[in-house]
């Protein structure tokens, strides 16, 4: 009689490929397992969990890779992680110590402890002796991000999807701080310079101004860094024409500042701001791992509030420093649930714990890794999301050209293409269409039962 398998194994296994959103292969998911299992046995487990129906499984022999099921994703993901928010779609699978991080920040404000600014969570850092992210995490977010071209000059990645990236990352990061452009109507402003109609000026600022603060970032590779220059000049970019005080973009604040939906409360004396500031920088240049770096400087430039506002739109795009400068994937913050990251940032502000924090910033660089890197050998099996309604977006994107709707007009024929049981799936359909009708051209419009005819006549009205 064969004995039963482990429990253990099992779940194990299921920890390990729930780090991998778009799927992994058995080496990979060897690396990320919790306990030591030897090929052969990971393999029957696997093949246990395939037959199950907790993983799939694409392509074949030492091609093949794992994903979790949906169900399997709605229970358990990652090593400890757990779909949170009951069921929430818009959350991301986090791990026990984050889920107690989110829970706090729940909390309403009244009952939580209001707390300042302490410099020991600073001090405390050693670089490249503490580190925030595990060595594991960093090799594995590392194998992820490298550059298909091997070593090349600062920025080589980032220039050769530069017109994707800025898109990317202008509309993610605007999105993340409650901007209600689409993407296609923040292509547009980029492209075209044309602002969305019923849309508040201080958005397409917003969004201009990320464009302005990447092409810096990009086309200053060789001579940004973890410096004042660079960090001063990014918020000047990033505020131009959105402080009260114009004098203000650039320089380090010199008044108190308040933040809303939080009781923390930041420095309030400005020698001591200067001092920490310096003190971030010269942390961040001083520590040799690019994804410590990164996330170093978005847990500590926010919780400082160096400036009047635009504190976390700095600490995003200044994350990116160090991967532009080793030519690894850009973080673009693709599909980041906001109510997420700001959670993340408030358990810094609040209880200097980064725990969910973390979670975030590694779903959100390998999601970004996915997006980019060339050389994946898979992306695994197809998104759900695409799967579940992939009749409705095939039928929504050939109605956009056959009758020849322009960017504007296809953005809000797209909103009103269905009714959804929630925001988030509202949101998700909008992003999808709207990636699809970017990606359109005479290769593919086959799949949308549309004839070169109908696509020549449509795509001059769409540009």
């Amino acid at each position: 009689m064969s004995r039963p398998v482990p429990q253990d194994d099992l779940q194990a296994v299921l920890q390990a490929v729930g780090h991998f959103m778009e799927g992994a292969a058995i080496e990979e998911i060897e690396g990320a397992l919790p306990i030591k299992l030897p090929r052969r046995t990971l393999q029957r487990r696997l093949a246990q969990l395939v037959q199950q129906g907790s993983l799939t499984i694409s392509g074949r022999s030492r091609g093949s890779r794992y994903q979790l099921s949906n169900v399997a994703a709605a229970s358990q993901v990652g090593p400890g992680l757990t779909e949170l928010g009951g069921g929430d779609t818009s959350y991301i699978p986090i791990s026990a110590e984050a889920e107690v991080i989110r829970q706090a920040m729940r909390r309403p404000l009244h009952e939580r402890h209001p707390v300042g600014y302490n410099r020991r969570f600073l001090d405390a850092y050693r670089p490249n002796h503490t580190f925030y992210l595990p060595a594991d995490t960093r090799q594995r977010l590392a194998d992820r991000g490298r550059s298909p071209d091997g070593e090349r000059s600062a920025g080589t990645f980032a220039r050769q999807i530069f017109d994707r990236l800025l898109i990317d990352l202008s509309w993610n990061s605007s999105r993340l701080e409650g901007n209600t452009y689409s993407l296609l109507e923040t292509e547009r402003l980029l492209a075209l310079g044309e602002a969305a109609e019923g849309k508040d000026a201080r958005e397409a600022q917003m969004i201009l101004n990320h464009k302005a603060a990447i092409e810096f970032l990009v086309e200053s590779a060789d001579e940004v860094g973890f410096n004042p220059y660079t960090v001063l000049n990014l918020h000047a970019l990033l505020s131009d024409n959105l402080l009260a005080d114009p004098k203000a973009c650039g320089r380090l604040r010199a008044i108190p500042v308040g933040i809303s939906g939080t009781v923390y409360h930041p420095l309030e004396v400005p020698q001591l701001i200067e001092e920490c500031f310096r003190q971030i920088l010269d942390t961040a240049a001083a520590i040799e791992d690019p994804f410590e770096q990164a996330f170093f400087v978005m847990v500590h430039m926010p919780y400082l509030q160096p400036f009047e506002d635009v504190n976390k739109r700095v600490s995003r795009l200044a994350a990116n420093l160090p991967f532009i400068h080793k030519n690894l994937c850009p973080l673009s913050f693709v599909d980041v649930p906001e109510r997420a990251y700001v959670d993340g940032i408030l358990g810094v502000y609040e209880l200097n714990r980064i725990e969910l924090l973390h979670d975030v910033f590694v779903w959100a660089y390998e999601r970004s890794s996915a997006r980019y890197a060339a050389v994946r050998q898979s992306l695994g099996e197809p998104d759900p999301f695409r799967l579940r309604y992939r009749a409705l977006i095939l039928t929504t994107v050939a109605k956009i050209v056959r009758s020849g709707l322009g960017k504007q007009a296809a953005s809000t024929f797209i909103r009103g293409a269905a009714t959804w049981d929630s925001p988030a799936n509202g949101a998700r359909f909008v992003e999808v269409v709207e990636t699809e009708l970017m990606a359109l051209h005479e290769g593919n419009i086959a799949r949308y039962r549309l004839r070169p005819s109908e696509f020549a006549a449509w795509i001059n009205q769409w540009h």
